[in-house]
């Protein structure tokens, strides 16, 4: 059994994160952090947790404490990743992973230079139906992919709990980092392949030029074209389609864990083939797999360096933004 520590116990943690742990096996959360130590103490005596700190300091140096998952906004990562790494942690940081390639790259190296293990929380990856898009695809049941669209929408308003999120500053952008990279490391994991180029048009938000939608044309190596929808204006909804020369597989819900995700396989405009398939159990599936990977059993699925070239990608993106042309997309690789 691997004990977590919480570093940033909000509301992705309330919501998510300790739901997924419920359900888990080999994984229990021993302590969490929180800015103010009452607050810490209230959530822990909700969840039944051991400890509580007020600093993520206090939280990494514990002796009852194997790994950190790092949950706080996205410019705290490198920092509380270096802390857990300092103090001998193994790591399991949410994503997107950092600000950009160059904060990833020193994540990375300072893990392998302390012989801890650093992963991406990239937990799409462990739904049931990501990984049968990716095995109908490789069976060959629509030809070689030609296009592969991956949306993700939901109403992050100024209301909003997380308002931090429209704060370039705190978030390292809006919808393409928050949700974006959720897309496009989907489609880097059903069709494996790489994302060598990106063009992207959006719409931004006063002086902050935080993106509240945008729009992303990925080419891949094998020359399957992709197209990404983001946005904090519309209802929740996570369509993915991947269209080939023999047929075309569509799921309208393909990224949530709130409800069964309907798969289809669809000919001459029909549906020929259909399955239901439950994501509940991903989050729990995430923190097991880490724990598994901690223990040595396996080896965990979304590495660090695979969140570094997520982050290339995602910095190709806001390049492109910038300056309405396609971006090229640089390859993670150790210094």
């Amino acid at each position: 059994m691997v004990r977590f520590g919480i570093l940033g116990f909000g509301l992705h943690a309330v919501k998510r994160v300790m739901p997924g742990f419920a359900l888990a096996r080999e994984s229990r959360v021993t302590a969490l952090s929180r800015r103010e130590l009452r607050k810490a103490q209230e959530s822990a005596r909700q969840f039944d947790i051991p400890l509580a700190f007020d600093s993520g300091e206090a939280l990494c140096s514990s002796p009852e404490v194997d790994a950190v998952f790092v949950c706080s906004p996205n410019s705290l990562h490198l920092r509380d990743t270096l802390q857990a790494i300092e103090c001998g942690k193994h790591v399991l940081c949410e994503k997107p992973m950092a600000m950009n390639a160059e904060e990833a790259a020193q994540m990375v190296e300072a893990a392998k230079k302390a012989n801890v293990l650093l992963g991406i929380a990239q937990v799409f990856r462990f739904e049931e139906s990501t990984a049968r898009l990716r095995d109908r695809i490789v069976e060959g049941q629509i030809g070689k992919p030609v296009f592969a669209r991956s949306e993700f929408s939901f109403p992050g308003s100024r209301e909003h709990a997380r308002k931090w999120l429209r704060d370039p500053v705190i978030a390292g952008g809006g919808a393409i980092a928050d949700v974006g990279v959720h897309c496009i490391d989907a489609l880097r994991y059903i069709l494996q392949d790489e994302v060598v180029r990106v063009t992207t048009s959006g719409i931004t938000e006063g002086s902050n030029g935080v993106d509240l939608a945008a729009i992303m044309t990925l080419g891949f190596t094998r020359g399957t074209l992709g197209t990404v929808l983001v946005s904090y204006i519309p209802e929740y909804r996570t369509p993915m389609e991947f269209v080939g020369e023999g047929g075309t597989l569509f799921a309208n819900d393909g990224l949530t864990v709130d409800r069964p995700v309907q798969l289809e396989l669809r000919r001459g405009g029909k549906i020929v083939e259909s399955e239901t398939i439950s994501n509940h159990l991903a989050y729990a599936h995430q923190v097991d797999a880490f724990a598994a990977a901690v223990e040595g059993k396996s080896k965990f699925p979304v590495p660090g360096e695979e969140g570094w070239q997520n982050q290339a990608i995602l910095d190709a993106a806001f390049r492109s933004l910038k300056s309405s042309k396609a971006e090229m997309v640089f390859k993670a690789t150790a210094r």
